[in-house]
């Protein structure tokens, strides 16, 4: 387990800027989560991989803390007072996190947190909300000291403008802190310094020359010819083939001053028919000028239009394809199952931002944070994977549809498992329980004909030696009469005309006398009577 340490550190020495440079301090917490309204993300990464111990630290003083520290001294008597016990000052770290307490109790019970005088800061408070800003410095700070509670203030050091609010450990931020830096600790392993250069300047436009027209019913005077002739030369000289980024910024230039001097050659066309009613060749050779320069300016004009959407989607793709190789990786490890969650809304991020720093800022916060999302997901999706390898490795044919179920609510999730594991042991030992009761029953049923076969054998040789008793004798011939005719042929039984017979003689069934006489050897009694006579 991570041990929590008070750093005995001296604020501006060379071990704490050190310090500040190797961790993860509270104070950074809202610009790595990309809520902080002074330092962006990137800006961040940057100075964490660029600077210097002090340089990082200057930065830290300058950009991120409040320029309050003497107020923030005349504050803390006013929270000793309200809560009845003496705050330190002390410098906490867990693992790579850290964070400068403004006052802690000697209990370590209590945290105290300072801001100087806002009035918008201050109507939140009073409002009893914690604007989400100042939550995750607010949450590391009870984190890595190990607080029950924080006592936030915002004060310019008097009774008169004091306001606070208190805050509690809240497990789902400190989630959201130790994922964020864990995603911030791998971006900055591989941080590579973009090279974004200032957008750059125009080049010097060649000016063409002021036209100057003078009618009386004809043209007295005009430079004209002068002015057209380096209209079209400067027109001729347009790049239109756009590469570079100076290019780019030469050819938005040059929209504006084509717009320009369309205008101007329109005041002067207007001046013109203001002095005559008409002269056709100037009118002519001003509309001339003009549409050129509106043909190219409308031409260029598409191009910078066109180029700035292409820079723009550039951007975008490379954050949608960095979002996507991040959960293909996170899919990869999970196997079973792949993560179900929408992706950054990469289109809103991008809108409205007017410069390529601001546009990269944003699109890079979003894949940052959307990796947050994808790597708790994840998690989550392991922990449940986990849990149903264990219990469901046997009845994994059961769960075809593990992708759409696993993704529940972890509770509802084993619920699920169970119930369907459950019911399908209850189908089986109900199939089971019948097989077992249809074989007793077939069992009983070749007993019970075994029975019959038995009794049906044993009165048998009783009921042929009654029938042979009581049959009539037929007489014999006296000796030496000649024998009578032998007796006309009977027709022959069939085997159910025997059975049928015997069953109502013995009050038999008919399955009982065929068992019986299937066992019967009449070969052997045929034998015997032919001997006999």
């Amino acid at each position: 387990m991570t041990e929590r340490l008070v750093q005995d550190l001296v604020q501006g020495t060379p071990e704490w800027e050190e310090f500040r440079l190797s961790h993860f301090g509270a104070s950074e917490a809202a610009a790595m989560l990309g809520l902080s309204t002074k330092v962006k993300r990137n800006e961040l990464l940057h100075m964490k991989h660029t600077g210097t111990p002090k340089e990082f630290s200057d930065w830290v003083q300058e950009h991120i803390l409040d320029h309050g520290h003497e107020v923030e001294a005349l504050a803390r008597p006013l929270v000793e007072e309200m809560i009845g016990e003496e705050l330190y000052p002390v410098t906490y770290s867990l693992g790579r996190l850290s964070a400068s307490c403004d006052g802690l109790t000697m209990g370590n019970h209590l945290a105290f947190e300072h801001k100087q005088w806002n009035e918008t800061l201050a109507a939140s408070i009073e409002n009893g909300e914690l604007p989400e800003e100042h939550w995750p410095q607010s949450q590391q700070v009870l984190m890595v000291t190990g607080a029950d509670r924080l006592i936030f203030v915002c004060s310019d050091g008097t009774p008169d403008r004091f306001v606070s609010i208190e805050i509690a450990p809240d497990e789902a931020w400190f989630d959201r802190i130790r994922a964020g830096w864990a995603q911030f600790e791998k971006d900055l392993a591989a941080y590579e310094p973009r090279d974004i250069r200032e957008a750059p300047k125009a080049e010097p436009i060649m000016n063409l020359p002021t036209l100057a027209v003078q009618i009386e019913g004809k043209v007295v005077t005009s430079n004209l010819p002068r002015f057209k002739a380096a209209a079209e030369t400067f027109i001729a000289s347009i790049k239109t083939d756009l590469q570079t980024d100076e290019d780019f910024a030469n050819a938005a230039a040059t929209v504006s001053f084509c717009e320009k001097a369309e205008k101007e050659l329109e005041v002067a066309k207007n001046a013109a028919i203001g002095q005559t009613a008409s002269i056709d060749e100037l009118m002519r050779t001003l509309d001339h000028i003009r549409t050129q320069l509106r043909d190219k300016r409308l031409a260029l004009d598409k191009l910078v239009t066109k180029r700035k959407t292409e820079i723009k989607d550039e951007i975008v793709a490379g954050g949608r394809k960095a979002y996507a190789d991040h959960v293909a990786a996170l899919n990869a490890e999970l196997g079973d199952v792949a993560l179900a969650l929408p992706a950054p809304d990469f289109v809103t991020a991008a809108k409205n931002k007017r410069t390529l720093a601001i546009l990269h800022e944003a699109i890079d916060t979003a894949v940052a944070n959307g990796k947050i999302a994808a790597d708790a997901a994840a998690r989550e999706l392991r922990a449940k994977l986990d849990w149903y390898r264990t219990h469901a490795s046997e009845h994994t044919f059961l769960f075809r549809d593990l992708q759409q179920l696993i993704q529940k609510p972890a509770d509802d999730f084993q619920l699920a498992v169970n119930a369907r594991i459950d019911e399908h042991k209850r189908q089986e030992a109900a199939k089971e329980e019948k097989r077992k009761a249809d074989e007793a029953a077939e069992a009983q049923r070749a007993a019970a004909q075994a029975e019959a076969a038995n009794q049906a054998q044993a009165a048998a040789p009783a009921a042929a030696a009654q029938s042979a008793s009581t049959a009539p004798r037929v007489a014999e011939p006296p000796a030496g009469a000649a024998r009578a005719a032998a007796p006309r042929r009977i027709p022959r039984p069939t085997a159910a005309d025997v059975i049928h017979i015997l069953a109502e003689h013995y009050g038999a069934t008919h399955a009982q006398t065929a068992a019986l006489l299937v066992t019967l050897d009449f070969q052997a009694e045929l034998a015997r009577l032919e001997a006999a006579a």
